[in-house]
């Protein structure tokens, strides 16, 4: 029997319109097993692992959460090495990885249909009665394979990144999010709206220029301006809701990464507009590599989750080989 598993986090922005849209109308769906997990507040690592055992071959994971609940549940597949397909749900504040997979909310009936059609990709039995097997059409779902980013620190593997990986000033940035202030804006669809961009251009004229936010260093061997603030790395199709990417998720080998000096206004202008209208600006790359000068003091964001790192030598962005298996509409 087909096991359906719902991961979502209590505590979020938006959970209850996961409870009402996806957790009480999943109890209507027959003949399937329905498996839960809540996200535990620990860290992410704690429930990276956790979900990465409770999986099995053949299941299907639906994401009901934001970007960092996707970081949670992508890294637990791809450590867990099993055979599962996952589906996203959009319900964060900027559903970069919903908006990569070109999944839209569905609520009520839609809801339980799209766990139907998800559940039938079994293989159908030939009717010509020959004994071979063939997939049903109207039973198929799209599927494709997705490959995410790896983020590797002096060495060590620490993160797969779905969507996008920044480094510098705009990853120092997205710390704002965790304050109790903009927490409670959150909850409301105004405060989602208005309240992220007002804290963040607050943020901006408030500390860019009050400190190096990454120091010297050589990017692939090649030195950079003194001036850079921000790296990025570009792997889907969105970055922070508004800024669009393009398709290198279902790439095997490359994306796409930039550095820019953003603490001056008019270049932070004309990156977003250039990232807006047309695209996130980047050269097509198989692996980068940061190299600092001296051990360095640097933020880090992935999808919404960041982490200061001290005293580090090299980061290095690249793609492996796993990749995910994700339902696309």
């Amino acid at each position: 029997m087909q096991r359906v598993l719902i991961i979502y986090n209590p505590r979020s922005s938006r959970y209850s319109e996961v409870k009402n849209e996806v957790l009480e109308p999943i109890h209507s769906l027959k003949g399937y097993v329905i498996g839960k997990y809540e996200v535990k507040p620990t860290n992410l690592d704690d429930n990276i692992s956790t979900l990465s055992k409770l999986l099995k071959n053949g299941d299907l994971i639906i994401s009901a959460g934001g970007d960092a609940t996707g970081v949670i549940v992508t890294n637990a597949i791809l450590k867990s090495k099993k055979d599962v397909t996952l589906s996203v749900l959009p319900y964060g504040n900027f559903n970069d990885l919903a908006r990569t997979l070109g999944n839209k909310k569905t609520v009520g009936n839609d809801l339980l249909r799209a766990f139907r059609s998800a559940a039938a990709r079994e293989l159908a039995r030939s009717p010509h009665g020959d004994g071979r097997e063939r997939r049903d059409p109207k039973k198929a779902i799209p599927t494709v394979n997705l490959y995410p980013l790896e983020i590797w620190i002096d060495g060590e593997f620490y993160r797969y990144a779905t969507c996008y990986v920044t480094i510098g000033m705009t990853a120092e940035a997205v710390h704002i999010y965790d304050e109790p202030k903009m927490r409670k804006a959150l909850k409301t669809n105004f405060g989602r709206k208005i309240t992220s961009y007002t804290e963040l251009a607050n943020w901006y004229f408030k500390h860019r220029h009050k400190k190096q936010f990454l120091p010297e260093f050589t990017l692939n061997g090649k030195k950079q301006h003194p001036k850079t603030s921000d790296y990025a790395a570009i792997n889907g199709r969105s970055m922070a809701r508004v800024m669009k990417g393009g398709d290198d998720f279902i790439k095997p080998k490359v994306f796409r990464s930039e550095t820019d000096r953003l603490t001056s206004l008019w270049r932070l202008i004309k990156l977003m507009l250039k990232s807006i209208l047309i695209r996130v600006p980047g050269t097509t790359t198989t692996g980068d590599k940061l190299v600092f000068t001296n051990p360095a003091t640097v933020t880090l964001q992935a999808e919404g989750e960041h982490i200061v790192l001290k005293d580090i030598k090299i980061i290095e962005i690249k793609k492996g080989k796993a990749c995910l298996k994700v339902i696309t509409n």
